[in-house]
């Protein structure tokens, strides 16, 4: 059951058993309302915690709710009316502070008509409706579904706030320029949205067990484990999995593409090289994703950069220290090519991931999931499939927008099989294009000049593009 009172009562309850109960943490409230109560804290930002820094907010008691905040939180947009009828509510006009004239009433009230999927994903609520015969939900099982902090937005950034303005160090903030964080309620793929083969499958679900019981493997000693490789030519889904598995787990996604550091800040790779590890565990739990790992970590060459083989030393380091057991970071590495890679790189991982081209079958999956939403009449996948091969998954997304686009432009917002095959064929004469040596064959960029291009040009093409999605 759902109705704007239950949304606002719930929101109003959140808050009052909060307060009247000390032993409730952040974690106990919902993402939704921790965002609305998240607050900048006074005091020094240097207060440190055993690693040093502590996000500059958070939330504190008491919590007030005006009508603002439960507008904000509930999404009913005229919360005092929703629940003005209701015996046990107050308003103050003044301040538009909502409130409980009877908060055992409320409290009756809302356990009479809210279902166990509500209670189950509010442990504030579920703490003093643990033990009612009448509700089978406890307290324990709603901290397990309930997101923590650590993955909320407002909490990554006050934390990486209060890192780089307590450090004294010059040009530290430029690293926000060069690692992207991302938190779980930004990721909008999930696992369920892609199509992966069965090796991926077992790697990722061996992944997520690893995850869910690292006190075990702590306790036996196994802590040489939660180090990824995923290798594969680009829009294949090394990005996409990464990030729908940060989604999945509930953990900020920390991205950085190593030839940014490189090519930006030459002289002091290796010291943002650093930098990007120490991010990831001052945000741990999370995942480290390091994006075109071959920029550094390549065969070390005699003529080399100086610069570029002390980050190499630095990375191969850096991954060595860091631990999915004990640092709470799972490190997740993608290359586009793996031959650049040496033998040290190699060793640093204790899985390898391949992601190939998509075969046939895999083609034909990919475009049931990217059409699932979308209306086209006498839609054959199979056929589509059959005609694409040598197209990733990111190729087989930029066909279907294309026809959708073309559709549009006729205003139709249904489509046909021939509107997908013709965005097929489209799509491979724009690779060939893409393709064609444009100095050697300067005629071809002549519109309408008649001539046909020169019959030696190589009109062979590679479908995989830089898009991942």
């Amino acid at each position: 059951m759902s109705s704007p009172a239950l949304e606002v009562v719930e929101f109003l309850l959140t808050a009052h058993v909060y307060n009247e109960n000390r032993e409730l943490d952040e974690n106990d409230l919902p993402p939704r309302y921790r965002r609305v109560f998240w607050a900048e804290r006074d005091g020094d930002a240097s207060d440190t915690e055993s690693d040093g820094v502590e996000p500059l907010g958070g939330v504190e008691r008491p919590l007030s709710v005006t009508e603002t905040d439960a507008q904000t939180a509930t999404g009913v947009e005229r919360p005092w009316e929703a629940v003005s009828d209701l015996l046990f509510t107050d308003r103050t006009e003044f301040s538009g502070t909502l409130s409980f004239t009877q908060p055992e009433m409320a409290l009756e009230w809302f356990f009479k008509s809210a279902d166990r999927d509500r209670l189950v994903t509010n442990p504030t609520l579920a703490f003093v409706a643990e033990g009612r015969d009448e509700i089978d939900v406890s307290h324990e099982e709603a901290r397990e579904q309930n997101r923590p902090i650590h993955a909320d937005r407002v909490w990554i950034d006050s934390l990486l706030e209060a890192y780089f303005d307590t450090d004294d160090e010059e040009g530290d903030s430029e690293m926000l320029d060069l690692v992207h964080v991302r938190a779980p309620e930004e990721i909008e793929m999930t696992l369920d949205d892609l199509v992966l083969t069965a090796d991926q499958e077992g790697e990722i679900g061996k992944i997520v067990k690893a995850i869910e019981h690292r006190d075990y493997l702590a306790e036996i000693g196994l802590r040489e484990i939660g180090k990824l490789l995923f290798v594969g030519p680009p829009g294949t889904g090394k990005t996409t999995v990464s990030r729908a598995l940060a989604h999945e787990l509930g953990l900020p996604f920390v991205e950085v593409k190593l030839s940014m550091i490189t090519s930006q800040y030459l002289g002091e790779t290796a010291k943002n090289v650093e930098k990007t590890f120490e991010v990831a565990k001052r945000l741990s739990p999370c995942i480290l994703f390091i994006d075109e790992f071959d920029s550094v970590a390549k065969t070390r060459r005699s003529d080399e950069h100086a610069a570029l083989k002390r980050a190499v030393n630095t990375l191969l380091k850096s991954i060595d220290d860091i631990s999915l057991i004990r640092d709470d970071v799972l490190l997740i590495g993608a290359t586009n090519h793996p031959d650049q890679l040496d033998s040290a790189a190699w060793r640093r991982f204790d899985e390898i991931v391949n992601f190939p081209k998509p075969d046939r079958q895999m083609r034909a999956d990919i475009l049931r999931v990217i059409t699932n939403r979308m209306d086209i009449a006498e839609f054959d996948p199979e056929s589509v499939a059959a005609r694409t091969q040598g197209l990733t998954g990111s190729d087989l997304r930029m066909v279907l927008r294309e026809a959708v686009l073309e559709a549009l432009t006729e205003e139709r917002m249904s489509l046909t099989q021939a509107d997908i095959l013709d965005a097929v064929e489209d799509f491979e004469e724009r690779d060939n294009l893409k393709n064609m040596d444009m100095m050697d064959d300067s005629d071809s960029l002549i519109a309408g000049n008649g001539e046909s291009p020169d019959a030696d040009h190589d009109h062979d093409h590679d479908h995989a593009h830089d898009h991942q999605h």
